[in-house]
């Protein structure tokens, strides 16, 4: 139950951290059906660090990790941002090449690199074995990962930022309605770049998070699974407010957990259910429960709506 515990917090990470970032642009009235790109491009920006730092101390490691997938994260966030901001493109069709976008991109320039490297290894795949351990730290049989402490501070500053401060406020009023927040001498351009800038801050370090649950290398030709997808159903059935993100990230989590330790918990072993079932699990609960609760959902009444300056 212990390691069921240990993988539930660690995709709950995964997943608050991604949901947050569609929090803040679905807030600044930008949908960003991208986050599942700006995951991928994140974790190929905190990979390439682990790949050519391999020696860094173990909190410098952590760090550049971070930093890494933050800038990879925002740089992707950036297409979204000219093309759904200044050049008014449909924000759902955007999001949808930007997320095709980042998996072939990264395949292509991983394999060009480790062809340059050696020309007999044509694989997408990065290795950073030595490097995870960095992330580490083992509190008896538990596996505590320093990504969980960055989803808890990631939900701290999020719930402070759209609520405490005037910043906040005034995004939520650019997703609400931009004309009035206009009025009142909001530059809302520059609030729903904030907003989407912050979407990939927070996509990349859940990008990272995912590629290092289990694995010591990944392979970019496999994405992420369609975890980005998963955590905008966590953003809705939220309600895009941090602390129900945060409890809905838990539950789905909890699904996803049980994909990787199911073999392990007694009974559920003895039942022989296929692995295939348990890895569909978190996808069939988030269409049951957007199915049941779409009707109560209260998306920000502006988002999606590319904003006019001249219309009142």
């Amino acid at each position: 139950m212990l390691l069921l515990l240990q993988y539930t917090l660690i995709f709950a990470s995964v997943l608050l951290l991604v949901a947050l970032g569609g929090c803040f642009s679905e807030h600044s009235g930008v949908i960003n059906l991208g986050l599942e790109g700006i995951m991928v491009i994140g974790s190929l920006g905190g990979a390439l660090v682990m790949r050519f730092f391999p020696g860094l101390p173990p909190f410098v490691m952590v760090i550049a990790v971070i930093l890494g997938a933050i800038v990879f994260g925002v740089a992707y966030s950036c297409l979204l941002g000219v093309a759904a901001i200044n050049f008014k493109a449909d924000q759902t069709i955007v999001g949808t090449a930007m997320n095709m976008l980042a998996t072939a991109a990264a395949t292509v320039f991983v394999k060009a690199m480790n062809t340059a490297a050696n020309p007999n290894d044509v694989s997408a795949s990065i290795q950073y074995i030595e490097p995870k351990k960095s992330f580490l730290i083992k509190i008896g049989n538990f596996e505590f990962n320093w990504f969980m402490l960055v989803a808890i501070v990631g939900l701290v500053v999020a719930y402070i930022l759209l609520y405490k401060t005037r910043f906040g406020l005034r995004l939520m009023a650019c997703g609400e309605h931009p004309q009035a927040a206009d009025s009142v001498g909001i530059n809302v351009y520059k609030m729903r770049w904030a907003g989407v800038l912050i979407s990939g801050v927070y996509g990349g370090l859940g990008g990272i998070c995912y590629i290092m649950v289990s694995a010591s290398e990944w392979k970019f030709d496999a994405g992420v699974y369609g975890f980005g997808f998963l955590a905008l159903a966590v953003m809705i059935f939220g309600q895009w407010k941090p602390t129900r993100i945060a409890l809905t990230a838990l539950l789905f989590g909890l699904f996803r957990a049980l994909a990787s330790v199911y073999s392990g918990i007694g009974f559920l072993a003895r039942l022989n259910i296929p692995s295939t079932v348990y890895n569909m699990l978190p996808y069939i609960i988030s269409l049951v429960v957007l199915a049941l609760t779409s009707k109560s959902s209260r998306a920000p009444k502006a988002e999606g709506i590319p904003y006019d300056k001249g219309q009142r």
